[in-house]
C-alpha cells in the first residue's frame, strides 16, 4: 500500500482507470471508482483530469505544442525533414508508454465515444501539418490540394505504423516510419513553385529495402534539394 501512495497521482490515476476498464468496463466506471482505487480524492482526480476520457489518452496538446514547435524550427529546404521529425516525435510518445498504448487501443477499438475522439485527435495533426506544408508550397496553383493531401498522408502513414506496432506486427516502429514517410515524400516531395504543375519535374524517392534512416534522410534532402 504504501508503494502505491508514493508513485506519482498522475500514474496512479491512469493505472487505476484502465485496471477498472479492464474488470468492469469502461461504461460502468465512474470517476469516484478511479479516485477511490487510486487512493485519492474526487477533487484530486479533477485537478489532474477533466474526465476519466482525459485519463486514457496521451497529452495531446503538450505533443501538437511539441510538433508545431519542430516544425516551426525548419527552413524552406528542411520542411519534408521538420515533418519527418515531427511524426517520429509523436509516433516516440506511444512508444515509450508501452503496454499502456496497447492497453488504450484494445480500449479505444471496443468503445465507439473513444474511438471518436482519437479520430478527433489525429484531426487536429492533420490541420496542423495541412497548415505548415501549405505555407511551405506557397500559394501556387494546386499548392492548397497537394497540402491537404500530404497532410492525410502523413498522418496515414503514423497511423498504419503505430497500429502495427500496436497489435504486435511489428518489432522495428522507427525503422517502419522511416519508411513510410519516404514512400510519402515521393509521392509530393515536388515543390510547387510556379502557377502550374509540370508532371515532368515530378521526383520520386527510390530506396533500398531495409535502407537506414541515414539513407532515407539523405534521400530526402536530395529529392527536395537535387542541387
Amino acid at each position: 500500500m504504501g508503494e502505491v501512495a508514493n508513485r506519482p497521482i498522475g500514474d496512479r490515476l491512469v493505472d487505476a482507470a484502465f485496471a477498472l476498464f479492464a474488470e468492469r468496463g469502461y461504461e460502468h466506471t465512474t470517476v469516484d471508482d478511479i479516485a477511490e482505487r487510486a487512493k485519492v480524492g474526487r477533487t484530486t482526480f479533477f485537478r489532474y483530469y477533466r474526465s476519466k476520457e482525459d485519463v486514457i489518452f496521451p497529452e495531446h496538446d503538450v505533443l501538437i505544442a511539441a510538433v508545431r514547435q519542430r516544425l516551426e524550427t525548419s527552413t524552406d529546404s528542411t520542411a519534408i525533414l521538420a515533418v519527418t521529425d515531427a511524426v517520429r516525435l509523436v509516433l516516440l510518445r506511444y512508444l515509450e508508454e508501452g503496454d499502456r498504448a496497447r492497453l488504450r487501443y484494445s480500449l479505444t477499438s471496443r468503445v465507439a465515444a473513444l474511438r471518436d475522439r482519437e479520430i478527433a485527435s489525429a484531426a487536429r495533426y492533420q490541420r496542423l501539418f495541412r497548415e505548415f506544408i501549405a505555407g511551405w508550397m506557397g500559394p501556387a496553383n494546386g499548392a492548397a490540394l497537394r497540402a491537404e493531401l500530404m497532410a492525410a498522408s502523413v498522418v496515414a502513414a503514423h497511423n498504419y505504423v503505430l497500429r502495427r506496432w500496436l497489435r504486435g506486427d511489428s518489432t522495428e516502429p522507427l525503422t517502419e516510419i522511416d519508411s513510410a514517410m519516404a514512400h510519402v515524400v515521393s509521392l509530393f516531395s515536388a515543390p510547387v513553385t510556379g502557377s502550374t504543375m509540370n508532371p515532368d519535374t515530378t521526383t520520386v524517392v527510390v530506396l533500398r529495402s531495409g535502407g537506414g534512416f541515414e539513407e532515407i534522410v539523405q534521400a530526402i534532402r536530395n529529392a527536395i534539394s537535387p542541387d
